[in-house]
């Protein structure tokens, strides 16, 4: 029987279609309960009889790939017998460390590489979300799971949201239960479950906020809240724009747009370091650190417990 360790962003359901075998007999052969859940490190029995994956048409890759959540592009160029700077090429990809659920890749040379079978027992590597995680997992979330947490969300709001979302998760290494859950909880009480991308008021209370950096007339308006954590104020436009490459402060409208607010939630979540806090189970102080006190708390943990089933 060969062992394979487990590489960060790995997903048993990933492993089982690359060895040709299924999840269940994996699961089986290591006694794992929740085939959910592996971690980066750990050795797993293939079952005897495995072989290389094949793609239809006499053995030939696909042309193009959709990313998948636990992808990573070491993972998915060792797969098409392809290099990661290759496929960072073909796609325009800046940093290889960052792809998300639902991208469309290009694999190069047209389809003409046939995936491989891993070596087993390779060491780890990084992957999507950048720092490993404390117990493994994989950045993204599902359609199902993020209805599941918010039931009032339609299923083509979701659709429509979902790139983005999981975009931004790996972008803040939002890759454990613990992370997803705290952070989907926040996000559903402060948006209304996704229904609002930028605050009902005017934004005129904020006018004049030196503490928020609306120092010239109309930036109270200007700057109002936006996104699913509302970013609020100048100051905060400017940070969030200088930390994501988007010129925010000149135009904030932008903070509403799916494809940048949901990267505004994931810098702001980051630049927190509330990681930290969501490993610990310490929601209470996640929600401080984005209320700035406990307003709507039992709400949010309403949230968080039914994000915790869920995941």
């Amino acid at each position: 029987m060969t062992t394979y360790s487990v590489r960060r962003g790995d997903t048993l359901s990933a492993l089982a279609q690359r060895f040709n075998t299924s999840v269940s007999s994996l699961a089986k052969s290591n006694g794992i309960s929740n085939p959910n859940l592996i971690y980066a490190g750990q050795q797993l029995r293939i079952p005897d009889g495995f072989d290389a994956p094949r793609a239809s048409g006499g053995g030939r890759a696909a042309s193009s790939y959709t990313v998948k959540s636990g992808d990573t592009l070491s993972g998915i160029a060792g797969r098409y017998g392809t290099s990661v700077g290759a496929l960072a090429t073909a796609n325009n990809i800046s940093n290889p460390n960052l792809i998300y659920a639902g991208q469309r890749l290009t694999i190069p040379g047209g389809g003409g590489a046939s995936p491989t079978r891993p070596t087993p027992n390779q060491p780890p590597v990084g992957g999507v979300g950048g720092p490993k995680p404390p117990t493994g997992g994989s950045a993204g979330v599902t359609v199902q799971q993020l209805r599941a947490v918010m039931p009032n969300l339609s299923q083509a709001t979701a659709e429509q949201y979902l790139p983005h979302l999981n975009r931004a998760m790996a972008e803040a290494n939002i890759t454990t239960p613990m992370r997803k859950a705290a952070f989907l909880a926040q996000l559903a009480h402060e948006s209304g479950q996704l229904r609002y991308m930028e605050e009902i008021a005017s934004g005129a209370a904020y006018e004049g906020r030196r503490d928020l950096g609306n120092t010239q007339p109309g930036d109270g308006v200007r700057y109002k809240g936006r996104g699913p954590i509302q970013l609020t104020g100048r100051a905060n436009y400017r940070a969030a724009g200088q930390a994501l490459g988007i010129d925010l402060e000149g135009n904030p409208q932008r903070a509403k747009d799916p494809d940048v607010a949901f990267r505004i939630a994931g810098w702001y979540w980051s630049s927190r370091n509330l990681n930290t806090y969501a490993d610990a189970g310490n929601f209470r102080e996640v929600t401080r650190r984005i209320n700035g006190g406990y307003n709507g708390m039992a709400d949010r943990e309403m949230y968080y417990r039914r994000a915790q089933n869920v995941f």
